[in-house]
């Protein structure tokens, strides 16, 4: 995101707890501040990418944080993965300063950069201030609704990738269970044009094939983390998920393994120990 601001001829100031991430952004031609209010008092929008509900509102109303910067000149956006409720208490806090809010989550593997797709949630005119900084790393930003539908619409999204996360590496274990190279399998299927390809698919039963699970696309604890938040949301409204919340012990039981650090694609070692204790 901060290489594509930058090559597209924004100015852009950065801060980020970890130091080595600050360095990062130096190298690459951003300027560097000590802290969230600093960059409140340079820049009039703020992108926030950040881990978990927590960081976002200490960033936004913590000691140091941007509220202490904001006016009603400044637009904040949060691409982070987490709840509507989390979205709504944001823009209540900087709305005691009179700036705008907008969650705008990201559809899309890293890889794919510049391709994004970002549902956004907030008023059209905030949205619209946004947009053309957006459009440096994503292809379309898309209103959704009011501020919280962004997030809404990624976590359903996240309850489908946890799904076919699943379904794809039971399947790839159940390839030496019945007797198929699960290379061959793979080799077949993702370059037939069976309704079941998907490039989560392709992704997620190529690294099973070769066992690359130590530099992950998006960790087990991630998907735990975003499907827990997707299953809390639809119980927030009175419906319990079926599929994703079976799916989601799956999960939690490969992150109880010890495998949250690893590619979401390692639980296919939770089904592979399954299947040979009962074979």
């Amino acid at each position: 995101m901060l290489d594509r601001l930058i090559h597209n001829g924004f100015s852009v100031v950065a801060y980020d707890a970890f130091p080595a991430a600050l360095e990062y952004a130096r190298d690459k031609g951003a300027m560097t501040v000590s802290s969230p209010v600093e960059l409140a008092t340079k820049a009039k929008l703020i992108i926030m990418s950040l881990p978990a509900a927590k960081h976002v509102l200490d960033v936004l109303g913590g000691e140091g944080g941007l509220l202490e910067g904001l006016t009603e000149e400044h637009v904040v956006v949060d691409t982070s993965t987490v709840s509507p409720a989390t979205s709504q208490r944001g823009a209540e806090i900087v709305a005691a300063k009179g700036a705008s809010y907008v969650d705008a989550s990201i559809l899309g593997r890293p890889s794919a950069v510049g391709n994004w797709l970002l549902p956004a949630g907030g008023s059209e005119k905030a949205i619209e201030l946004a947009t053309p900084a957006l459009l440096t790393f994503a292809k379309q930003v898309v209103r959704v609704g009011n501020v919280g539908s962004g997030n809404a619409l990624k976590l359903l999204n996240q309850l489908m990738f946890s799904v076919i996360n699943g379904v794809s590496a039971e399947v790839m274990a159940l390839t030496e269970a019945v007797g198929i190279d699960k290379k061959v399998f793979y080799d077949v299927v993702a370059n037939s044009d069976a309704a079941t390809v998907s490039g989560l698919f392709k992704e997620t039963a190529r690294r099973i094939v070769s066992e690359e699970y130590d530099n992950p696309t998006f960790t087990i604890e991630l998907l735990c983390k975003d499907a827990d938040l997707g299953i809390q949301m639809a119980k927030d409204v009175g419906v319990t998920p079926l599929i994703a919340g079976f799916v989601q012990m799956l999960n939690e039981n490969a992150k109880g393994k010890g495998l949250g650090k690893q590619d979401t694609s390692s639980i296919a070692k939770v089904f592979t120990e399954h299947f040979s204790k009962i074979q």
